[in-house]
């Protein structure tokens, strides 16, 4: 590692190379900067709008181009991110639906699976929102090839479960119906049989009403035979809310909420 006057020569080397994150450690071991000193030559860049601090010891370099939105995007980073907190992750919900091609209404926020509660992080106009799921390990997802290395994407199925596992982190069900509906030439049936096992019972036969309800009866065919051995329980299509109808007669739903899909 050649040796730098600055700590901002240093940061132009990691970025002629490909690089974007790095963490203070790196600083102290690269450039020979005690503790103390790393701290105020990384401030220094903080102000400049040169660097972002997303948590506590890590740190993102801002290209130009990027100034002005204060970050660059969520994908350029969330990967070393999720390695430095030591959590598996998967990109996951509204903003896996969207790079799976359901991009009706973009997500507001990159949202990101992962296994424990996590706070919100926010640098610039880039915001990354967690939900929890003991699952982020088991459900499939996919490497997927960003602008500086690679990011943990939800697949077209598990994305399809997720929203009906966590309708609130997609608005409501009338957009996760809408999601569906767009993401459904992307979902393989047996795919979502696969996944069947790995959730819960009631969030199968909502996926599946919701496939109906979208227009997609043979998709949610396999799903229909695989539940049928499983001998469900009546269960609102919303969780929470009163359920005063009839369950529908395929999957047992009670449809206690109007969808109003948006396609």
């Amino acid at each position: 590692m050649p040796s730098f006057s600055t700590l901002a020569l240093w940061v132009e080397h990691l970025q002629s190379g490909g690089r974007y994150t790095f963490t203070r450690a790196q600083v102290e071991s690269d450039t020979g900067r005690s503790f103390v000193g790393a701290q105020t030559a990384l401030r220094r860049l903080r102000e400049q709008g040169r660097i972002v601090c997303p948590r506590r010891g890590f740190y993102v370099v801002v290209p130009p181009e990027y100034r002005a939105a204060g970050a660059p995007p969520a994908s350029w980073f969330v990967d070393d991110l999720m390695r430095h907190l030591g959590q598996p992750y998967y990109v996951g919900l509204l903003s896996a639906a969207a790079l799976h091609g359901a991009g009706h209404q973009q997500p507001m926020v990159f949202q990101v699976v992962t296994d424990r509660p996590t706070r919100e992080v926010r640098v610039g106009k880039v915001t990354l929102r967690f939900t929890m799921s003991r699952m982020v390990e088991r459900l499939p997802a996919a490497g997927q090839q960003t602008e500086t290395g690679t990011m943990r994407v939800a697949t077209p199925e598990t994305c399809a479960f997720d929203l009906v596992r966590f309708p609130f982190a997609a608005g409501h069900l009338g957009n996760v119906a809408t999601v569906l509906a767009e993401l459904a030439e992307r979902l393989d049936p047996r795919s979502l049989v696969d996944i069947a096992p790995l959730v819960r019972i009631p969030d199968v036969q909502r996926l599946g009403y919701l496939l109906d309800a979208v227009g997609q009866p043979q998709l949610a065919a396999p799903l229909a035979s695989w539940l049928d051995h499983q001998k469900p329980r009546a269960v609102p299509l919303r969780p929470c809310a009163t359920a005063g109808a009839k369950p529908d007669p395929r999957w047992r739903v009670v449809p206690n909420v109007e969808l109003e899909v948006d396609v």
